[in-house]
């Protein structure tokens, strides 16, 4: 199992939580970005700014059983056939919810070509924070009780 960090949005907290707990549980962390971040890291890719490009790295990269954090709804979506998926705001992305998001993000996208606008993400606080450590921790142990294969 590792825990591989869609790193273009990431924020720093949650790229130091996704460290610590890496390195409690004895877990390889991965990082993939489009452009260079100034991450440190054993395991850090860097692509190219195509579009997706970053995204079919991490499909690519996952294995049964590993751990994704993202805040692209689409990328989830296709982890979770092989593994989990985590937000940074500590949202579990999982298949029964995952219908619906894909629905709301198709929805905003056709706004916005229409000329609308939607509401960015909030101002990250410490609940955030508190709540991506808890699940990414609930998410290592499952991943960890789940039968191998």
């Amino acid at each position: 199992m590792k825990i591989i960090v869609d790193a273009d949005a990431c924020p720093k907290n949650v790229l130091q939580v996704c460290k610590q707990l890496a390195e409690k549980h004895s877990l390889e962390l991965w990082t993939v970005a489009s452009f260079n971040h100034n991450i440190k890291s054993e395991h850090h890719i860097m692509v190219g700014n195509a579009s997706q490009e970053a995204d079919m790295r991490i499909v690519n990269l996952c294995s049964k059983g590993d751990i994704v954090v993202t805040q692209d709804w689409g990328l989830a979506a296709l982890i979770l056939a092989k593994g989990a998926a985590l937000s940074p705001t500590g949202k579990i992305y999982r298949q029964d919810n995952m219908d619906f998001m894909l629905e709301e993000r198709e929805l905003k996208a056709k706004l916005r070509r229409g000329g609308g606008r939607t509401k960015g993400p909030r101002k990250r606080n410490k609940e955030d924070d508190q709540r991506f450590t808890r699940s990414l921790i609930i998410l290592i142990e499952e991943q960890k009780s789940r039968p191998p294969g």
